[in-house]
């Protein structure tokens, strides 16, 4: 019963896992600070071109997709909570060695092609960290929080990615200024990177004094330790009858549970969900924010802080989202989130086909990412979270977030060269996506607010025995 709920503890818990969320931002938008300089010191000086700085820019995203891929059999072998000490380890590891990675092998203000090397695999470490963290953090989330709140607590994640990158833009901006254009090329950029070890270390330690899913727990026949959880979360009276439904669902053991044996529609779904979410355009929005707004006639410092208020209008709306997710529904939130994108990029869109340059673009740019921020960014991970079955659970999100990153990466390398050939089609083209990911909501995403993640399962069990009913007759 609610009144029995430890709400202080179950919040403790969230925010403890959520700063792998603020880890996931803070680390993917470290490197805006930072390009510049490592330019100067890793590429011209080596006479490389602009190829060898965007795939050093975009490295990490390789990271990325490995980290999703793998999450999978780590949240499987290892659990949620230990896999998410291993990101924070790697998070350390990243850190720590991009700032400096001449360690042990180079000699600092020597730049070589194999110093270049090891830049970027410290770089594409810290990606493996934020495929895991970002695939992992949401079932944790969703794992440990009662059905009727869960949706607000894995949009916090959200919340903290967004938060994430708002801090790291204003850690680089405290290095940087007042310092001179040669301390930033050789010292200020090394401590842009170093300083997101500090939230890893914190993350790391932290992580020790939460426990592990009940969810998983039971997984692995662990009853008593799942009881014990769900008893301090949910109070005695509920916490058996939690149990009691996890374990009705699980008959087999996970390992050995067919990736598809709930259908192939809930993969698809989960998959499509992922990549709807990248091909609107977001993070086009988010990576090239300053480059969109001085190629609409923006001064540099104009357009850092057209930036800045972009970021605070993305927290304001996920903010939003984290408070109505589980009033108003996930489709319901969805859907008004893709009519608003759609809006704002067909009117960006226009006004780059009509060569109109103004504050009519900023106002369209706020819109769709206000709707994003209040939809698509926070509900993809929460239904990602919460849709699929327990015994595939890391699995399947493990697809699912890999073919999320594969998508952002194609979407983000793809922008320039898009942009060279029509900025109007470019924008008319995440405008269409966003009409098309509504489409894809309103026929293929199930309500779940307030739905227990066992009773998910019901759905897809029985979606999946009616669909081989069909196929008998």
């Amino acid at each position: 019963m609610k009144q029995n709920r430890n709400s202080l503890y179950i919040f403790s818990i969230t925010l403890v896992a959520a700063i792998g969320g603020l880890l996931f931002g803070y680390d993917t938008a470290v490197i805006s600070g930072a390009e510049e300089s490592l330019k100067v010191y890793l590429i011209d000086s080596l006479g490389l071109g602009s190829l060898a700085h965007g795939v050093t820019v975009s490295s990490a995203l390789i990271g990325c997709i490995i980290g999703g891929l793998v999450s999978g059999y780590f949240a499987t072998k290892l659990g949620r909570k230990q896999s998410l000490i291993l990101a924070a380890i790697l998070f350390i590891v990243s850190a720590l060695g991009a700032s400096y990675p001449e360690f042990l092998f180079f000699t600092k203000g020597e730049p070589t092609l194999s110093l270049l090397l090891a830049f970027n695999f410290y770089r594409i470490i810290g990606g493996i960290g934020v495929g895991l963290a970002s695939a992992i953090c949401p079932i944790y989330i969703g794992e440990i929080a009662p059905a009727d709140i869960r949706g607000r607590l894995v949009s916090f994640n959200q919340f903290m990615i967004i938060f994430g990158m708002l801090v790291v833009y204003f850690v680089n901006w405290g290095i940087a200024n007042g310092e001179t254009l040669e301390w930033i090329n050789d010292v200020g950029w090394r401590y842009m990177f170093a300083s997101g070890a500090i939230p890893a270390l914190l993350f790391a330690a932290l992580l020790f004094l939460v426990p592990e899913t009940p969810r998983y727990l039971a997984i692995q026949n662990q009853d008593q330790k799942a009881l014990a959880i769900l008893t301090k979360i949910n109070g005695p009276s509920e916490a058996k009858s939690i149990l009691d439904d996890i374990k009705q669902t699980i008959t087999t053991n996970v390992s050995s549970e067919k990736l598809l044996a709930y259908g192939k529609l809930v993969i698809v779904v989960g998959i499509l969900l992922s990549v709807f979410q990248q091909f609107v355009g977001i993070n086009v929005a988010l990576y090239y924010a300053p480059r969109i707004f001085e190629s609409m006639g923006a001064a540099k410092d104009s357009s850092m802080l057209q930036t800045i208020i972009m970021g605070l209008v993305n927290v304001i709306f996920t903010v939003i989202a984290i408070l109505t997710v589980d009033r108003l529904g996930r489709k319901p939130l969805l859907i008004t989130g893709s009519i608003g994108m759609a809006i704002g990029m067909f009117g960006v869109a226009s006004m780059a086909f009509s060569n109109i340059i103004g504050i009519g673009t900023l106002v369209f740019i706020i819109i769709y990412t206000a709707s994003f921020m209040m939809s698509w960014g926070p509900i993809c991970w929460v239904l990602i979270s919460e849709i699929f079955p327990n015994k595939i659970r890391g699995r399947a999100v493990a697809i699912a977030v890999a073919a999320q990153w594969a998508a952002n990466y194609f979407i983000s390398s793809t922008y320039p060269v898009m942009m060279e050939y029509s900025g109007g089609l470019t924008y008319g083209f995440y405008g269409l996506m966003s009409v098309l990911s509504a489409l894809f909501v309103w026929k293929f995403i199930p309500e779940t607010k307030g739905r227990t993640l066992e009773q998910m399962e019901n759905m897809w069990r029985k979606k999946q025995g009616a669909s081989k009913s069909k196929k008998a007759i």
